[in-house]
């Protein structure tokens, strides 16, 4: 803690008006390795708890019917810090990832090893994550709109996880869980997303790991 007073945010994510900073993977592991080198302590992975989800659904676009998926995979994993005397601790830590190939996996141990790291040792990132930045211009509202006799049903669209959209009901569905009310705090986010948007299990799956603090958006 002496050795790594704080680790600079300089990934930025998004555009625009709408980015924002976070840390990078690469710059916790520097910091933190050329720290534990120097006191003499060493990190090691003693267990991984994964849990999978792959959701299919049909898209249609110029007319044609393509199928998408989703793969969210969760990890609870447990790391063993250890000192040249032969001391020794151990660490737990939560991270999720979400791919459309086979990249989940190694998103959700990068991110349980990063977080773990991090709170393990009390590093100040900045204060980008707080809730309280969020304005509330950004949070998805449901739109009314009067209906016509002779107007067919409008399909709602899928909430995208490539767009800013995406970003938004992160920061929505995290603030109302961080206000203090929790589970229902999450429940009551996801009704009010699906009054805008198609909103699947594996997005659900991934807003609450979020609401719950296991990743940054």
């Amino acid at each position: 803690m002496k050795a790594v007073q704080s680790v600079e945010k300089n990934k930025v994510v998004g555009t625009g008006a709408n980015a924002y900073k976070g840390v990078e993977d690469k710059d916790v592991k520097v910091a933190i390795r050329t720290a534990m080198i120097e006191n003499e302590l060493i990190i090691v992975p003693i267990s991984i708890e994964p849990k999978m989800q792959i959701e299919r659904w049909e898209e249609v676009y110029n007319g044609q019917s393509k199928t998408k998926q989703s793969i969210l995979t969760e990890v609870k994993t447990k790391y063993r810090i250890i000192h040249s005397s032969g001391e020794s601790m151990e660490i737990e830590g939560y991270g999720h990832g979400q791919d459309s190939q086979d990249k989940s996996a190694g998103k959700a141990t990068t991110y349980a090893l990063k977080y773990a790291l991090l709170y393990t040792f009390l590093v100040p990132t900045g204060d980008i994550d707080d809730a309280d930045s969020v304005h509330s211009n950004a949070i998805p509202t449901a739109q009314r709109t009067t209906p016509q006799s002779n107007a067919q049903p409008t399909q709602k669209d899928w909430l995208n996880q490539k767009d800013q959209r995406w970003t938004d009901a992160c920061k929505y569905v995290k603030g109302e869980h961080e206000k203090g009310n929790g589970e229902e705090g999450y429940k009551s986010a996801i009704k009010t997303l699906e009054m805008t948007y198609r909103v699947n299990s594996t997005m659900k799956a991934a807003l609450l790991a979020i609401s719950r603090g296991g990743i940054t958006v």
